[in-house]
């Protein structure tokens, strides 16, 4: 009597099983297919890199821009064409002083404000935090102007610390510390003043390696956003001295010939350090988004 009815347990169990299989391949396959959709462009631009400017957009149609084909590969002289050209490792050396302190700083700055508004209690408070969540959504291009008359009148156009200082607070990575900050048990800061740690003590060794996460994250967004900024160095650099990667790029239309080969060894120099920081820092990106609640 018992049997019958503990069969039909396990064959459902067993169906139940197959299917939860059968879904998980399924959207194994589909993100794999959509990973492969979103790398198609990247791969394009490592291998054209590599190839004679001639191939570059006679193999676009087929999958010869995806696989290299050793009769067109040129090495890396294309690498020195562009820097011949745009002065590549010239904006790249700016690029990368420019979004590393960007990031450096900020991540600093942007901890301890956040820590502050979710630890500290003063008037004003609330007040101050409903103007950070304002700010995130106001666009820069709405600022751009007032912030450009006010470098000039300060004489910072031409200079690295015009295209770093007003970027260094930033609001959406002031919320993202304070959220992550709020989740903290207040209990592990209260066991550190007991054993005599006093408020930096504390934030140094107790709270900040708890943020690990929170900190990878605004170092990837960060360095995403200084990395590829362009309207802002556009109206205060007027040469390559301190000027970044992405204004560089121009230099390939406005001084023929069109050389695509020199124009993708540059885009390639553009995207492989972002591919670094996020490849190494994304355990930690990811763990961070979730715990903050930021949504893409």
């Amino acid at each position: 009597m018992t049997a019958q009815p503990a069969t039909a347990e396990v064959t459902e169990l067993g169906s139940m099983e197959r299917a939860r299989r059968r879904n998980l391949i399924i959207q194994y396959i589909f993100m794999v297919l959509l990973a492969a959709f979103f790398l198609f462009p990247l791969v394009f631009v490592f291998v054209a890199a590599f190839k004679e400017d001639a191939s570059v957009l006679a193999d676009s149609d087929g999958i010869g821009a995806f696989i290299p084909d050793p009769d067109t590969l040129v090495g890396f002289d294309n690498f020195a064409s562009a820097a011949d050209r745009a002065s590549l490792w010239r904006v790249f050396f700016n690029s990368v002083i420019i979004s590393s302190f960007i990031v450096g700083l900020g991540l600093i700055v942007n901890s301890l404000l956040g820590y502050a508004l979710a630890r500290l209690r003063f008037r004003g408070r609330n007040l101050l935090i409903a103007v950070i969540i304002a700010l995130i959504i106001i666009p820069f291009e709405a600022l751009a102007v007032p912030l450009l008359y006010i470098t000039a009148e300060l004489g910072w156009l031409d200079t690295y610390h015009v295209q770093i200082l007003p970027f260094v607070a930033n609001a959406l990575f002031i919320y993202l510390f304070y959220t992550f900050f709020l989740n903290v048990p207040v209990s592990l800061e209260e066991a550190a003043r007991v054993d005599g740690a006093g408020p930096v003590r504390t934030f140094v060794s107790v709270v900040a390696p708890l943020a690990k996460p929170a900190y990878a994250t605004m170092a990837i967004l960060g360095f995403l956003f200084s990395w590829g900024q362009f309207l802002w160095p556009v109206m205060v650099t007027r040469g390559v001295d301190v000027r970044p990667l992405p204004v560089g790029i121009g230099v390939f239309k406005t001084t023929p010939p069109v050389q695509w080969g020199d124009i993708m060894a540059y885009a390639a120099m553009m995207t492989l350090p972002l591919l670094i920081i996020f490849l190494i820092f994304q355990r930690y990106f990811i763990q961070g988004v979730a715990s903050s609640g930021v949504k893409g």
